[in-house]
């Protein structure tokens, strides 16, 4: 057996089973709830994806994650991820089919995860056995198979776009396959719908009711009154009258009346058929189902706090994380990327900060990002000198505060006593003690002293 001209191991020979669930296979849901099947209650899967809850919430999620990058990562010895590119790899993450691009390709992937509860993706090889191509199959056309020593094998119809000409059992290694909500069988996923088909099809069936309601000019049914007895005949005509001559397209004409008869209005109170809270509680049901908060898809009131990044993050917490986190596992092991090598999703288009947010919180990176990395986040070229983590200068390292508190503590020097006040002096002892300290200094260069005046002798 061949697939995109490739040989593929026949398992035919081998007694198979396929994986026992009655649920998440077709695309009726017969049990929606206990007792449904014998009350005749079914839920078809395309009036389901009608209802605005479901169409919005898998949409939402499907191109949420479709819209974000995917990368070729490795470990450095730092055991810090890197983006790289490998020939073997980075081509079938780049385009991964000839018909659809990369949005398109994780857009199916996610839809069929969400609407059936299983995604499965062929490969194709080239003659190196490397992967070159992914599809994503038709769930309705793969069965899961297990063979009696436990090894699993997948049933495919014939698909022309995808290069199945005809049914073909294929080995495990050669689909990746996608699924979650494995409740009944660990092969077998449950679509949401599961859970919420029944709201939706409430939901659908007051949107159907009040079309009707507001087709026929938003006027109710009424009671044509008799004054006397009339027979099975005459009620019989009378309203097959009534309905020809004034509903549909010939309502709001005058009627003229006799015998007596009258018309009253059959009226009902909006509060007493509650229509926009039952529509309301119909798609909260269907967010819970898929984990969505509900004003992602305009339901009740948004978050009145200005803070983007959180919103995000919660959604992605609650609802996205575990979708993008099975996708890069199921690639990596489908790929065959091997150690320290793998695929992650770039988030940076999905917990996006608004730019005040974003300024401020790279304003806050400095000593731990260079200021290329910082440029980088905001796409914007490097710069000569940018390659180096600034610090301020009052900055110590921690082995430096390490090393200083090592150091044993000395005892505190008790202070010195103050010296006592010298005694105050007088101007004119400080005149006199000045003068003398000059004749001594400058003795040799003062004139002599005068010699006394000689006595007269008598």
């Amino acid at each position: 057996m061949r697939i995109f001209g490739l040989p593929i191991p026949f398992a035919s020979q081998k007694a198979m089973s396929p994986a026992d669930s009655n649920r998440g296979w077709w695309p009726l849901i017969r049990e929606s709830f206990p007792g449904a099947w014998q009350r005749n209650v079914e839920i078809k899967m395309d009036s389901v994806l009608s209802f605005h809850a479901v169409f919005a919430c898998q949409t939402l999620i499907a191109s949420d994650i479709a819209k974000l990058r995917v990368k070729l990562v490795e470990e450095d010895s730092d055991g810090i991820w890197k983006e790289v590119r490998r020939s073997a790899y980075s081509p079938v993450l780049r385009k991964p089919n000839g018909y659809q691009n990369r949005i398109q390709f994780f857009e199916s992937w996610v839809l069929s995860k969400l609407q059936f509860g299983n995604t499965y993706a062929l490969k194709a090889r080239d003659g190196r056995g490397v992967v070159v191509a992914l599809h994503i199959l038709d769930p309705k056309r793969v069965k899961p198979l297990i063979a009696d020593n436990g090894d699993v094998f997948y049933e495919l119809s014939t698909d022309a776009l995808m290069g199945v000409q005809e049914q073909v059992v294929v080995p495990a290694r050669e689909i990746i396959h996608d699924r979650f909500n494995c409740l009944f069988h660990p092969l077998v996923g449950l679509s949401p719908i599961f859970a919420n088909g029944l709201a939706a099809t409430q939901g659908l069936n007051i949107q159907t009711n009040a079309a009707l309601f507001f087709k026929n000019g938003s006027m109710p049914g009424g009671i044509l009154l008799a004054p006397g007895h009339i027979s099975d005949e005459t009620a019989a005509r009378l309203k097959e009258s009534w309905e020809t001559k004034f509903s549909g397209n010939n309502r709001g004409k005058i009627a003229v009346l006799g015998d007596g008869l009258k018309y009253e209005v059959m009226t009902s109170k909006a509060t007493d058929s509650q229509m926009v809270e039952h529509l309301k509680w119909s798609a909260e049901v269907v967010c819970s189902t898929y984990h969505v908060p509900p004003y992602k898809i305009g339901l009740g009131q948004q978050p009145t706090h200005n803070n983007i990044q959180a919103l995000n993050v919660e959604y992605y917490s609650q609802c996205l994380q575990v979708h993008l986190e099975s996708i890069e596992l199921c690639l990596d092991e489908g790929l065959g990327t091997g150690e320290g090598l793998g695929t992650e999703f770039d988030l940076d288009g999905l917990l996006r900060m608004d730019s005040g947010t974003q300024m401020d919180v790279l304003e806050k990176s400095k000593g731990k990002l260079t200021p290329n990395e910082q440029r980088k986040a905001l796409n914007r070229p490097p710069v000569e000198g940018g390659n180096t983590v600034y610090m301020q200068e009052q900055d110590h390292s921690l082995a430096w505060l390490a090393r200083r508190d090592a150091q044993p503590i000395e005892a505190p020097v008790p202070p010195a006593p103050e010296p006592e006040p010298e005694p105050e002096v007088s101007g004119e002892a400080l005149t006199a003690a000045a003068k003398s300290i000059l004749e001594a200094e400058f003795k040799e260069f003062l004139p002599p002293p005068p010699l006394p005046k000689p006595k007269r002798v008598a």
